[in-house]
């Protein structure tokens, strides 16, 4: 039986091909750096890297990109990890990202969206089902001492809950 090695957090980061998605600002080439500061940054750094993130994957706190369900599954990652400085900020942010139906809403409206080249719908369906994906992390957070990041939680499961 071989054993495995520990991955380091954020290691499948090379996996996704960055530059070639986008976010809202372009290229998406800058969130592996984002990322990176969040989970390492002291608490002023990563919370201001989290702002730049938010930004760049859920503009205006509603408003998601094709590099928002890419992103999510490494929120996810970082949330798990208690040296993470913002974990609560991340799972707000993860809360807005699964209430997302900016571009849905429109398209109901104005179905022509859908024929868009930039498939918007679809980007925000994505980013809904991969906060959905791993909602079974909330457990563990649930049972947290810190009341920031349990009442963070409640209002990401109760988002999920539908």
């Amino acid at each position: 039986m071989t054993a495995m090695k520990p991955t380091a957090p954020l290691d499948a980061l090379e996996h996704v091909p960055w530059p070639e998605i986008k976010d809202s600002t372009g290229s998406a080439a800058a969130i592996p750096g984002l990322l990176t500061t969040v989970a390492r940054g002291d608490a002023d750094t990563a919370e201001s890297a989290l702002g730049q993130l938010r930004g760049r994957i859920c503009q205006y706190g509603f408003v998601v990109d094709q590099a928002t369900a890419a992103t999510v599954p490494f929120l996810w990652e970082l949330v798990r990890l208690p040296q993470v400085t913002c974990r609560a900020g991340i799972l707000r942010l993860l809360k807005s990202i699964a209430d997302a139906r900016q571009w849905e809403d429109t398209a109901a409206a104005y179905p022509k969206l859908l024929r868009h080249p930039d498939n918007h719908v679809t980007w925000e369906r994505q980013a809904r089902l991969a906060v959905r994906a791993q909602r079974g992390v909330l457990r563990d957070l649930l049972a947290e001492r810190d009341t920031d990041i349990v009442r963070a939680s409640t209002e990401l499961a109760d988002a999920l809950s539908d």
